[in-house]
């Protein structure tokens, strides 16, 4: 019979609460919870894995004296109603939860240190009511990415990964998942030390590149944010909460697209779907950064952009091809620099292979094959 590990019951309270499982829930999925909620029994390091595993933390948490000081995730949203966080659908809550290991695991592999030199969230600091395009300019001379780097990478994907590079060396991670979820893009959670902010990789690369920095601009204003497709919750917003989120869905498409390139641009162009492609590509954004710019213009008018970012999104929405590598799929998700530092951590024999395989999301046995493709610099 497996040894049973002797863990505080109050981190599976923790742990259970934090998760949004009630007890009765717990017991259903894990028979004998209510003993060690009691703490008349203890689970055995197999079961502590797969509570690991339902409740989206590290293994290593169970064994802390007391549970740690994370605040909940309704704590995290303050720009957003309550009732909006309330009616999150529950894959968007295992992700927000899955986001919040990763901050743990973040600290476990710095000893609680960002590795990065410089952090754009702790540098730089703006009112809510900061003019949006002065905004945008000391952030990308911050991050040191010109539109001219911008305008050269080749591809969309090229583009993501550079600005994905200029954001980790700011202090920011970004991870990737497949949300499964229509109308979010993506979500940030502010903290002091590690600033993370999570991508629906379904989504094409330039929505992707744009859900970045939407939510750059919440961690900029040390404010945690989710990215939806409908924003009829901002009118419930009141004061600086409603502040943010305005300037935040602006700030984007000023980044992205400045108004004097935007439009020098369109010299000689007429606003059209075919112009709306030709800049797209050139920004390397979406068809419909530059199509709202025309519409906020009025330039195009609100059906005629409806119109054409229904097609685009019924073309983008088209089925996929089942399958795809794990391996890849890991690096891109992860990103080579998270999976450098757990490696890293290994080699100096500070964690092992268990612990390894824990903070790369896969088993044991998947390790070297993962390393393999990490030391080929694929993905």
């Amino acid at each position: 019979m497996a040894e049973q590990i002797p863990i505080n019951p109050l981190l599976l309270i923790w742990a259970r609460d934090r998760a949004g499982f009630s007890a009765e829930e717990a017991a259903h999925k894990f028979g004998r919870w209510a003993d060690w909620e009691a703490g008349s029994a203890f689970p055995t390091y197999p079961q502590l894995e797969q509570l690991a595993d339902a409740f989206k933390i590290p293994v290593a948490v169970f064994f802390f004296p007391e549970p740690p000081e994370v605040p909940s995730i309704n704590e995290s949203f303050r720009t957003l109603p309550e009732e909006a966080l309330d009616e999150l659908p529950s894959r968007m809550r295992m992700l927000l939860r899955k986001a919040k290991a990763m901050q743990l695991n973040l600290a476990d592999l710095t000893d609680g240190r960002n590795p990065a030199e410089r952090m754009i969230t702790r540098d730089l600091a703006f009112s809510s009511n900061v003019d949006i395009a002065e905004m945008a300019a000391v952030v990308r001379d911050y991050l040191g990415v010109t539109l001219q780097d911008q305008m050269a990478w080749r591809t969309p994907d090229e583009a993501l990964k550079g600005w994905r590079t200029a954001l980790l060396e700011t202090g920011v991670f970004v991870f990737k998942d497949a949300f499964r979820l229509a109308g979010y893009s993506g979500f940030c959670l502010f903290d002091d030390e590690f600033p993370v902010i999570y991508v629906n990789n379904t989504a094409t690369k330039t929505r992707q590149i744009f859900t970045c920095f939407h939510e750059l601009a919440h961690l900029i204003f040390h404010t945690s944010g989710i990215d939806t497709a409908q924003d009829g919750y901002i009118a419930r917003l009141v004061g600086d909460a409603q502040q943010i989120e305005i300037a935040c869905n602006s700030f984007a498409g000023q980044f992205l697209v400045p108004e004097d390139a935007f439009e020098q641009a369109m010299v000689g162009r007429d606003p059209s779907e075919t112009t709306a492609e030709a800049l797209a590509a050139r920004f390397n954004v979406s068809r419909e950064v530059i199509f709202r710019r025309l519409r906020d213009q009025g330039q195009v008018g609100e059906l005629e952009y409806d119109v054409a970012v229904r097609k685009w999104n019924a073309q983008r929405n088209a089925p996929r091809e089942p399958g795809g590598n794990p391996y890849n799929t890991a690096l891109a998700y992860l990103g080579r620099e998270y999976i450098g530092l757990a490696l890293s951590q290994y080699h100096r024999n500070r964690i092992d292979q268990s612990q390894l395989a824990e903070f790369l999301n896969t088993k044991p046995r998947f390790v070297g094959t993962l390393e393999e493709y990490y030391s080929r610099g694929v993905a």
